[in-house]
């Protein structure tokens, strides 16, 4: 099975998870900028789970050109990583207008783990179909930069019990982490050509 139907669908998909977070901004009440002050929560969460699901779509992107063949396994661990990246405009929204409240914090770090997970079983699942010896596996090595990342999201829900805006901030220097392009599937990639 060819891999063009599992990118459409999530890149549909994926498109449909922004459209929803932006749907979820209200116009403010009022014709003064100082009625855009409540909604600074809420624009701050839109703008950090668009980038969010930015760095998905960009690195699931690299991670399907490395993909020759498609196999069951893959296409419901891709489900399950959509599935959770579908969670994430509920999670954003409770977030931003409960102002970073305790468990909005908690389930929204908790989404961001649980998408983390569902990526690097997709990863898993693409590389034993394809081998130890395919492009994805000799780019992906250890991943430390994935693995950083699922314990900073752990580190941030324990912090929602103590300081909630410093767990934000602690999934927000991930993904500024994220920003920076990960370069390692590319590199593989023109290595095969």
């Amino acid at each position: 099975m060819g891999k063009g139907r599992l990118e459409a669908f999530s890149d549909g998909v994926i498109a449909i998870i922004i459209t929803i977070m932006v749907l979820d901004l209200k116009v403010p009440h009022g014709v003064e900028l100082e009625n855009l002050r409540e909604l600074v929560p809420v624009f701050f969460c839109y703008v950090l789970s668009f980038i969010y699901v930015g760095i998905y779509w960009n690195n699931h992107h690299h991670l399907l050109h490395t993909v020759k063949r498609v196999s069951g396994s893959m296409l419901w661990a891709n489900l399950f990583l959509l599935f959770w990246l579908s969670l994430i405009p509920f999670t954003t929204g409770w977030m931003g207008e409960n102002h970073f409240a305790q468990w909005p914090v908690f389930l929204y770090a908790l989404n961001l783990l649980m998408a983390g997970v569902a990526y690097t079983v997709l990863v898993l699942r693409i590389e034993a179909v394809h081998g130890a010896d395919s492009a994805l596996a000799h780019a992906i090595g250890a991943d430390w930069k994935g693995k950083f990342s699922l314990v900073a999201y752990v580190v941030a829900m324990a912090l929602t019990f103590v300081a909630p805006a410093l767990a934000v901030a602690v999934t927000a220097i991930v993904a500024l982490g994220w920003l920076v392009p990960d370069r390692r599937i590319e590199i593989a990639l023109a290595k095969d050509d």
